[in-house]
Parts: structure tokens; C-alpha cells; sequence
């Protein structure tokens, strides 16, 4: 078989000469984009911590900012308004309506003060306090609030009897929790605000539990009567001490009337008194007849005069039903 030559023509590539001013050109651009990475966004609930190679440099408040592009610098933006919550004794498995719960029996399951064994569920709301502390000093902060707050109420569930935390002192119980988590995790400098603590279930053990019903249920008729009673004693002694004022106010009206009319009759019986002093008769003929004209009102009445033998009567004129005459 006879050798051949073969011939292959490849077509000569040419690169694009790039100029100096290109080149600088595209650096700045590629330089102007990486700075522009640095501008971030922290939301009203949030507040900014800047990193810089992994230390702490700032924190900036909500709004637009900006920072050193990465790998210099980075941002977190921890929710520092959020309330979060931890759950102890139970997890929730579905949020619901309705909701669906896991009882953790290990954690759920403790002794109280006089040695009895009860259920208690928890659930601890906090938020962020301080950012710093919160991203860089605790490792993992829903484990290390969980841990404590169920050592916190196994402490203070052992210092109360089984009736307060069934019943009336579950208040109590909650603010002691509170406190004394509080001061745990401000030891620990986790950053953590506790917002509230609140005991969801608490339940005696099972072979009692219609026992403490039925104390439950007492105590709460106790507290239902002396409800009721105080509202009666709210209703009644303010209403009975509005009676009493109106009674003295009516009283009081009633001296200043009969005051004021002694002292009418008084000014008019020393103004008669005078009268008579100065006109004896003219008085006393005056005093009969307003007596017979009070005694008397609807009886027609004549005044005549008499002689001194018993004669002699003057007719009288009723001027009322008298019409006037025509002037001449």
C-alpha cells in the first residue's frame, strides 16, 4: 500500500492585542463590583455585627450600610426583636388548629419539696440582649437554654410542695424560674433577654390525680365565694355610703329651710308686734279678719258696722262684681 501525504491547514487564530487603558479599564470595573458587594441592608427588627477576618469590627443600626467587601469583611444580622421560645417537658409536632404535642417524660417528670413526683411542662420566651455576646459566646444557644431552664425548674420545683405548683403559687414558682434563669444565662454572657416563663401543664401522679381534683376544685370554690363576697361588699358599702351622704344632704337642705322660715316668722311676728304697739285695735281687727279669710276661703264674707244698741247695719258694696262706669 502506497504512503500519501496528507495536508492539514489550520486557519491562523489571532488574539485581539488588548491596550493598556483596556486592561486598566476592566480591573476598575471588576474593582468597583467587588466594592459594591459591600452594601447591605439590616431590617427594623435586626441590627447589623460586622466581621473583620472573623473579629468583631461594628454593629450598625437598621437601614442601608456598607462594608468592606468579603473576604474582608462579613456581615450577620441577628433578629434582635424576635421572641423565641423553647419548649421543656414536650415538643410541639404540629402547631394545629389543633395543636399535636410530644411529652418528653424525661424532662417533664420531677420531685417536689415534700417528695412528691409531678409533670410540669414549660415553655421559656427571650430575646436577644446583646448581639455580640449572643453570636460569640455561647455555641449553641437554643441547647444552653433549654439545659437551663430545665435545671432552673427542677431547683425551684424542689423548694415548693406539690399543692403550690398544682395550685395558688404557680405565679410564684414562675417568677422565681424567671429570676434565677436569668441570672444563670447573664453568667454564662449568652446575650439573652428572658421575656417570660409560663408553666403550661402541671399534673400529680396518676394514681392521685381524682385526690388533687377534687382539692383543686375547693380551693377553687374557695376563691369563687370570696370573689363573689367581696364584689358584695364593693357593691353595698359604696351604694350604702351614697344613701347616707344623700340622707345628710337632705337633712341638711331641711335645717336651712326650717332656719330660714323661724326666721321669717320671727321678722314678720316683731314687724305685727310693732304694729300693735303703735295701733292696738287697727291690728287686732286686721289680725281677725286675715284669720277669718284663711279659716274661711270660700265662704262669702260681709263686713258690717254696728251700732253700739245693735242697730243700725250699713249695707255694703261688693265691689268685685261691680263694672266699671264710663268716665263723663
Amino acid at each position: 500500500m502506497a504512503n500519501s501525504d496528507f495536508e492539514i491547514n489550520i486557519p491562523e487564530i489571532r488574539l485581539p492585542q488588548l491596550s493598556r487603558k483596556s486592561v486598566l479599564g476592566g480591573l476598575a470595573i471588576v474593582a468597583l463590583i467587588w466594592l459594591a458587594t459591600g452594601i447591605y441592608k439590616v431590617e427594623a427588627d435586626e441590627l447589623g455585627v460586622v466581621l473583620r477576618f472573623g473579629k468583631l469590627s461594628s454593629i450598625t443600626e437598621p437601614g442601608l450600610n456598607y462594608h468592606l467587601p468579603y473576604p474582608i469583611e462579613t456581615v450577620e444580622t441577628p433578629q434582635v426583636t424576635e421572641v423565641k421560645r423553647v419548649e421543656i417537658g414536650f415538643r410541639t409536632v404540629y402547631a394545629g388548629p389543633p395543636s399535636r404535642y410530644e411529652q418528653i417524660p424525661q424532662e417533664s417528670l420531677m420531685l417536689t419539696g415534700d417528695e412528691n413526683i409531678v409533670r410540669i411542662n414549660l415553655i421559656v420566651q427571650f430575646k436577644i440582649k446583646d448581639p455580640e455576646d449572643y453570636l460569640f459566646k455561647v455555641r449553641d444557644i437554643i441547647r444552653t437554654v433549654r439545659n437551663a431552664s430545665e435545671a432552673t425548674l427542677r431547683q425551684v420545683v424542689g423548694y415548693h410542695k406539690i399543692d403550690e405548683a398544682l395550685t395558688d403559687g404557680k405565679f410564684e414558682i414562675q417568677q422565681e424560674i424567671l429570676e434565677s434563669l436569668q441570672d444563670i444565662l447573664d453568667r454564662y454572657e449568652a446575650g439573652i433577654l428572658v421575656v417570660a416563663v409560663q408553666l403550661q401543664d402541671v399534673h400529680p401522679p396518676e394514681q392521685v390525680v381524682a385526690a388533687f381534683k377534687d382539692v383543686a376544685s375547693a380551693l377553687e370554690d374557695k376563691n369563687k365565694f370570696i370573689n363573689q363576697a367581696q364584689g358584695y361588699q364593693n357593691d353595698l358599702i359604696p351604694r350604702t355610703r351614697g344613701e347616707a351622704e344623700q340622707l345628710i344632704r337632705q337633712a341638711e337642705s331641711y335645717r336651712e329651710q326650717r332656719i330660714l322660715r323661724a326666721q321669717g316668722e320671727t321678722e314678720r311676728f316683731l314687724n305685727v308686734l310693732a304694729e300693735y304697739e303703735r295701733a292696738p285695735s287697727v291690728t287686732e281687727k286686721r289680725l281677725y279678719l286675715e284669720t277669718m279669710e284663711k279659716i274661711l276661703p270660700r265662704v262669702k264674707k260681709y263686713i258690717a258696722k254696728v251700732g253700739r244698741d245693735g242697730t243700725g247695719l250699713m249695707p255694703l258694696l261688693d265691689m268685685r262684681n261691680v263694672q266699671s262706669l264710663p268716665q263723663p
